[in-house]
C-alpha cells in the first residue's frame, strides 16, 4: 500500500462524508414527510393549527352591516365572534372552529362549532349568500355536539355532495342542544331529563338559543340568505325531535329538516304543570296548527333504520300529516339499520334526502 499524505485522504474522505450527510438528510426530510400527516391527524404540536384564531371574512360593525339592499344575500351583520380552530376536515382541509356564544334573546351562554364548504372562499361567490344548516345531535348534547367531529363525516360529505350537485353548499351551525348533561350523575334527581331544545318554564331558553340565538351568530359572521330559503336543519334523535319542531313551529323562518330517528313528541319531565307550553313545542300539534293556517309549506324529509324503536311513532305522523296541505315529507327506512347518527350520514345521500331538501331551497345568491 503506497503512503497517502493527510491531505490527500481527507480529500478523498470528504465527497463520502457529504454524500451520508446528504443521505442523512433526505431521510429526515422523508421521516418528516411520512410523520407530518400522522402528527397532524392526532394533533401532536407543532403539526397542528388547532386553537388558533379564524376569521371566516365577516366585517360588520354589530349595528348596520352590509346588508346589501334589494339582494337576496345578507353581508355579514358583525361584531365577529372569537372563533379558534377545532379541526380539519382531512378530505378537503377545511376547518371546523369553534366559539362561545352569549344568546342576545335567550341569555344562554354555550359553545357553537361552525363550518364553511370550500365554496364560500371562490371568488366568484365573494358576494353570495349561502344556505345554512343547523345541525344538531342526539341525547343531551353537552358539553359537545357531535356533528362537530370529523368521525361522522358531515362536513366532507356535504362537501362532496355538492361536487356531485347533490346537495347545496350549506354553512353547517352546530350549537350545544341542553344546558347541561344530567346523564352524567346517576344520582342526580334530574338525571335522563332531556330539556327537548325548547322553552320550557323555569328553565333555561333552549328553543330561542336555537332558533334566534344561533342563527343570529351566523348572520353576524357568514354571508348568509335573508329569507327562510336558506335555512334549515338537520339532527338526529333529541337533535331530530328538536329539529323537527323548529320548523314546525317557526315556519316563517326556516324551511326544512331532515330528521332522523325522531321523537313526535316532547318528552321531559320538566313539562310537568306546563301543558300548553308542552302542546306549543309538539309537533303533532306544530303540524296541525300549519294545516289549519295553509302555510307556509316546510320540507320535512325523515329517516330510521328498519331496526330502531322510533319507526311507529313517524309511520303515524305521516299517517296524519304526509303531504298534506303545506306538509311536504320524505321518508327513507334505512334496512338494516338501527338508531345511530353513524349511519344517518351516508343515508342522507343514499335516501336522496339531501337532494331532496336541497331542491327546495336556495343555493347561494347575491
Amino acid at each position: 500500500m503506497s503512503y497517502q499524505s493527510p491531505t490527500t485522504y481527507q480529500a478523498r474522505r470528504r465527497p463520502s462524508r457529504a454524500k451520508r450527510w446528504v443521505i442523512a438528510g433526505a431521510s429526515v426530510v422523508t421521516l418528516g414527510l411520512i410523520a407530518w400527516p400522522v402528527m397532524s391527524y392526532y394533533e401532536i404540536p407543532p403539526f397542528t393549527d388547532k386553537g388558533d384564531a379564524i376569521s371566516f371574512g365577516g366585517s360588520g360593525d354589530g349595528k348596520n352591516g352590509d346588508q346589501a339592499p334589494g339582494s337576496k344575500a345578507q353581508m355579514p351583520l358583525g361584531p365577529n365572534s372569537d372563533f379558534k380552530i377545532s379541526g380539519t376536515v382531512p378530505e378537503d382541509g377545511t376547518k371546523i372552529a369553534v366559539t362561545t356564544y352569549k344568546g342576545k334573546k335567550s341569555g344562554f351562554e354555550g359553545k357553537v362549532w361552525v363550518w364553511a364548504p370550500k365554496e364560500y372562499d371562490d371568488p366568484k361567490y365573494a358576494k353570495s349568500g349561502f344556505p345554512v344548516l343547523i345541525a344538531l345531535p342526539g341525547g343531551a348534547g353537552y358539553p359537545n355536539n357531535y356533528w362537530m367531529g370529523t368521525d361522522l363525516k358531515l362536513e366532507a360529505s356535504i362537501s362532496q355532495w355538492a361536487k356531485e350537485g347533490k346537495s347545496l353548499p350549506f354553512i353547517i351551525a352546530m350549537p350545544v342542544l341542553n344546558p347541561e348533561n344530567h346523564d352524567k350523575d346517576p344520582k342526580d334527581p334530574k338525571a335522563g331529563l332531556y330539556w327537548d331544545g325548547s322553552d320550557i318554564p323555569g328553565q333555561p331558553k333552549m328553543g330561542t338559543w336555537l332558533t334566534e340565538d344561533v342563527p343570529q351568530l351566523v348572520k353576524e359572521n357568514f354571508r348568509t340568505i335573508k329569507s327562510r330559503d336558506g335555512w334549515a336543519f338537520m339532527g338526529s334523535s333529541t337533535g331530530a325531535s328538536a329539529g323537527l319542531k323548529s320548523v314546525l313551529q317557526k315556519p316563517d323562518q326556516f324551511k326544512a329538516v331532515i330528521a332522523s330517528g325522531p321523537d313526535i313528541v316532547p318528552d321531559s319531565r320538566l313539562w310537568a304543570g306546563h301543558d300548553k307550553e308542552k302542546a306549543d313545542n309538539n309537533s303533532d300539534v306544530l303540524a296541525q296548527r300549519l294545516i289549519a293556517k295553509k302555510g307556509p309549506d316546510v320540507y320535512l324529509a325523515f329517516q330510521v333504520g328498519s331496526n330502531e324503536p322510533v319507526k311507529p311513532p313517524i309511520d303515524r305522523f305521516l299517517a296524519k300529516y304526509g303531504n298534506k296541505g303545506p306538509i311536504k315529507t320524505k321518508y327513507r327506512i334505512n334496512v338494516g339499520g338501527s338508531h345511530n347518527a353513524a349511519s344517518y350520514v351516508p343515508n342522507m345521500e343514499a335516501g336522496g334526502l339531501i337532494q331532496w331538501v336541497s331542491e327546495h331551497m336556495q343555493g347561494p345568491t347575491t
